[in-house]
């Protein structure tokens, strides 16, 4: 999973363990990279600890298909680099073995000086990354929406202010009228001062509103 995309928290796996608990625990890291991964695959963590071979065989014989399916030949990746410089088990018990051997001394032969064994330089680890063209495209669009939502709030206060304006004309319209004591400008301004359910005006409007009303 760490040489398909990386999801895969290296620095948390127990390679050398032989303790069940951290069993459990590597395994529901490798659970968490497939979630991150998208994959729709449970771990079968439970059948898996206990050892048995059709199990373990089972869930390899899925990974194996699962890493041919989607894992880019291409991609230069080195495990041990990935893994801090951390060698497998199996890693470990070759080099123990190797050891033992070169410490063996028959009789009457001269025993030649283990190799030291040679090591590869870590080759940098590629890793597919979103390129930042996509976050620069993302945050232009995010920019022009903002932009927009701008430029339509000062159209609706301009729309707004417009149409205040208008029915303020006409209130000190009604208002000059009021020694005729008309019946229409009554009605006008009645309509003007109304409220709706759930609308509350302004407290300064209320004010000048009603001490109008109460001249009638």
């Amino acid at each position: 999973m760490d040489a398909k995309n990386g999801t895969a928290n290296l620095s948390k796996v127990k390679f050398n363990t032989q303790l069940e608990h951290e069993y459990i625990q590597n395994f529901k890291i490798l659970q968490i990279a497939f979630k991150k991964a998208g994959v729709d695959k449970t771990v079968p963590i439970e059948r898996l600890i206990k050892g048995r071979f059709q199990d373990n065989f089972e869930f390899l014989q899925w990974f194996k298909r699962f890493f041919d399916a989607n894992c880019n030949d291409s991609v230069d990746y080195d495990p041990v680099n990935a893994r801090g410089g951390t060698a497998s088990r199996s890693a470990n018990t070759g080099a123990a073995t190797k050891r033992t051997t070169a410490g063996v001394r028959t009789t009457g032969v001269k025993s030649k000086p283990a190799e030291k064994p040679r090591t590869m330089a870590p080759a940098g680890r590629t890793t597919k990354r979103a390129p930042a063209s996509n976050n620069s495209n993302q945050v232009n669009e995010l920019n022009a929406q903002i932009t927009e939502l701008k430029l339509t709030v000062e159209g609706l206060e301009k729309e707004r202010d417009f149409y205040f304006n208008k029915l303020r004309d006409i209130e000190v319209l009604c208002q000059q009228d009021t020694a005729h004591d008309s019946p229409i400008i009554a009605q006008i301004l009645e309509i003007m001062y109304a409220t709706e359910d759930g609308f509350a005006a302004p407290e300064d409007e209320v004010e000048a509103g009603g001490e109008e009303i109460e001249e009638y």
